[in-house]
């Protein structure tokens, strides 16, 4: 039982680090303690603002504690406290008392230490689970537990509503460089930053690197949140993938950013919920034909003008657009739907905002600390340490967080270039050399090869898909044989070089028609995605539509046969938002896309081509089956410079085969002898100069029989009408 207020007197040194926020040990000095002056146990409790502090026990009477500082510290002498003691607190602020509530420095450490050692080594996968706020129970009481790393901090204090966002209230146990505590008697819900007081005395306000919630744009608080409560109802389609064979199998991408595929413009001109996607997105993409949905950085980002490339939350999901359960019902939707959900992510490189990560403890302690290593000039943006373990543990927890909790089916890495050279974008002398004294990010290489190993490990049926700009070998390649592991990569080439060509004059097109063929060369180097991403509508590139040459009608025409080639062509595909229906302006992430040009012929035949195209697609093996292998793919005359015509065989694994032949310039070819591989008639399925599409109708009808008349080559050929500015595709059916 408590007995009266004892005489003795604590340390004034160390009342005075107590008030002045900078105790080294908090909890050896604030909670229960034996007396060190003698018998008994010392309570003492700092709770700035109040005016009287009462301790309610278990058993007992309330007892008031005896100030020894009218700044809010307190202490209490029990001379003979019962061998189990449990006891509480009451807090009177002017003339509001509190309910009774339980000490925070009565309570133990939050993280044991085989997590902390796993997170050393940087072997823990599972990081979420132990770092951040975790609603939790210690004793019984419900609450949340923080931890944060923070090696070189001499103070970190959990900040929030909870505590009037003063750091003296709830400064943390250091563990070994990582920072924890449990506040008991609070849930999801509750704004939050960590006061960092760093090794040099600078103090500042940071958001929580493992938030599953925050704030956006100039508000960045953290929010706590419980994700206990969502209930996944996408068994079917997870069971479905882990047995899916990518490789072979059509993976057709709709590239959307969600602050601008549409917004409420009657509406102040607002976002779409996660909810609204999930009914009208997912809709969308289901009557086009794509297979899969790649979203533009979600986590986090407090700038909308980045498109979400400069992330500051990893962990949560933007609160734009709804909570976390409300993401991961609209990715349970995409399930149930049968559509893939990919996400682009974001381990290059992050901003410098002053809640982020950069100089989180007062150091380089996520960044280089020196800038030719640890800074992206071109974008205002610090590089993560890929050579320090608790970097890459974050980075690879991070990537697999986005699988596990959300079910995410692919992670489009950005920037992947920037990340294997330790010279990108950068001139001599502003760059260090590896220790070999070359320019390979060996560290970056290294952690991207364990990044892929551990995904693809633990997430069957996943894909990781690397934007790589460069000729690196084996970016696509097992790890196991020396590459980086993605299963992926975008193709960036053939991107290029044929829009490249296609901006040319159809007249000028003959003196660049290896441009057109070219990527065969190097097709099967890589798992490639033929990629029209956002990168092509920005910056003052225009859209694609206005890199076509000619009248509108030809504009249009070059479009409609263009996307025919690329589907034809071997790999996956991607398309951005807005291209598949001909948007005329650049892109704008500010607006919604322009869904009134819909009511134009034009660009409803360029939405009717490309969803013809994706059926299309999907449903003839050989144009997806053999993508990443050279008996799916035979030319059958890629010489015709001349006359800009190029034609190709595709086949799938039964030897089943497509003919496609592409007309680059606006002169129909009437009677055009095609080689063809073996005899049978030969239909078309598809023709981009329908009258459907916007065309001129030009082709071969129903098809034609193949005759025994030599050409390109061959023994049997077929004479076809080939369109202007067109693609057609022809299949042999037997007689």
């Amino acid at each position: 039982m408590p007995s009266e207020p004892s005489t003795y007197t604590t340390d004034p040194n160390e009342i005075s680090q107590i008030l002045d926020a900078r105790h080294s040990d908090p909890f050896g000095f604030l909670g229960l303690h034996k007396n060190p002056a003698g018998t008994g146990h010392v309570l003492r409790v700092f709770r700035p603002g109040t005016v009287k502090v009462t301790v309610v026990p278990e058993n007992g009477d309330e007892v008031e504690m005896t100030s020894l500082d009218q700044a809010g510290l307190y202490e209490y002498l029990f001379e003979n406290k019962p061998q189990k003691f449990s006891y509480q607190l009451r807090y009177q602020f002017g003339e509001d008392l509190s309910d009774p509530q339980f000490d925070v420095y009565s309570f133990g450490p939050v993280l044991g230490e085989q997590d902390l050692h796993f997170f050393a080594e940087g072997n823990h996968r599972y990081l979420w689970d132990c770092l951040g706020a975790q609603l939790c129970e210690q004793k019984g009481v419900a609450g949340v537990s923080f931890a944060v790393w923070a090696p070189n901090a001499f103070r970190v204090s959990v900040v929030g509503d909870f505590n009037a966002w003063d750091g003296r209230v709830h400064p943390m146990r250091n563990h070994n460089g990582v920072w924890e505590i449990f506040i008991p008697h609070i849930g999801g819900g509750e704004h939050y930053k960590y006061e960092i007081v760093g090794a040099s005395g600078n103090l500042c306000s940071k958001s929580d690197p493992f938030a599953f919630f925050s704030q956006h744009g100039n508000q960045t608080a953290s929010i706590t949140f419980d994700r206990s409560q969502y209930k996944w109802s996408d068994s079917e389609w997870m069971g479905k993938r882990a047995e899916t064979d990518l490789y072979h199998s059509p993976i057709s991408v709709y590239e959307a950013h969600l602050g601008s595929w549409k917004r409420r413009v009657d509406e102040e001109n607002r976002f779409l919920t996660y909810s609204e996607f999930a009914d009208e997105l997912i809709g969308y993409v289901l009557e086009m034909g794509y297979t899969h949905i790649e979203l533009m950085p979600v986590a986090e980002f407090p700038f909308d003008g980045s498109w979400g490339y400069q992330v500051c939350g990893f962990f949560a999901p933007t609160s734009r657009f709804g909570n976390p359960d409300d993401f991961r019902a609209f990715v349970d939707r995409c399930h149930q739907k049968g559509i893939g959900v990919i996400v682009d992510w974001v381990p290059a490189h992050f901003p410098k905002d002053d809640h982020g990560l950069g100089c989180f403890d007062g150091t380089a302690l996520y960044e280089h600390a020196d800038p030719r290593q640890g800074e992206h000039t071109d974008w205002g943006t610090l590089i993560f340490n890929y050579g320090r373990n608790e970097v890459r543990n974050f980075l690879i927890s991070n990537a697999m967080y986005w699988l596990k909790e959300f079910h995410i089916d692919g992670l489009r890495v950005d920037a992947v270039a920037s990340m294997l050279y330790l010279d990108y974008s950068r001139k001599e002398g502003q760059w260090v050399p590896n220790r070999f004294g070359g320019r390979e990010n060996i560290e970056a290489i290294e952690f991207l090869r364990e990044l892929n190993k551990a995904c693809y490990d633990e997430n069957p049926g996943i894909m990781t898909i690397a934007e790589e700009s460069t000729a690196f070998p084996g970016v696509s390649r097992p790890v196991d044989s020396g590459g980086l592991g993605f299963g992926f990569k975008w193709n960036m080439g053939w991107m290029n070089d044929s829009l490249s060509y296609m901006s040319h004059e159809p007249i000028h097109r003959k003196y660049h028609h290896g441009m057109a063929t070219f990527s065969m060369i190097y097709a099967y180097h890589e798992n490639y995605v033929l990629v029209l991403s956002h990168d092509e509508v920005v910056h003052g590139k225009g859209s694609v539509v206005q890199k076509m040459p000619g009248d509108r009608w030809q504009q249009m025409a070059n479009l409609r046969f263009f996307f025919a080639w690329m589907f034809a062509h071997p790999g996956k595909k991607l398309l951005f938002q807005g291209l598949d229906f001909g948007q005329s302006g650049e892109w704008d992430y500010a607006q919604s896309l322009p869904w009134d040009l819909l009511e134009y012929a034009e660009h409803k035949g360029i939405q009717q081509l490309v969803k013809d195209l994706n059926r299309l697609y999907t449903s003839e093996p050989a144009l997806h089956e053999l993508d990443h292998a050279p008996e799916g793919f035979e030319w059958i005359d890629h010489d015709d410079a001349k006359h800009s015509l190029f034609s190709f065989i595709r086949r799938d694994r039964s030897s089943e085969a497509i003919v496609v032949v592409v007309n680059a310039t606006p002169v129909p070819r009437i009677g055009y002898r095609l080689g063809v591989p073996e005899g049978g008639f030969y239909e078309e399925i598809f023709n981009s100069d329908s009258q459907v599409y916007g065309g001129s109708d030009i082709g071969s009808g129903g098809g034609i029989p193949a005759t025994e008349h030599p050409a390109h080559d061959r023994a049997q050929s077929i004479q076809v009408d080939i369109p202007p500015l067109g693609t057609v595709l022809f299949k042999r059916r037997e007689v």
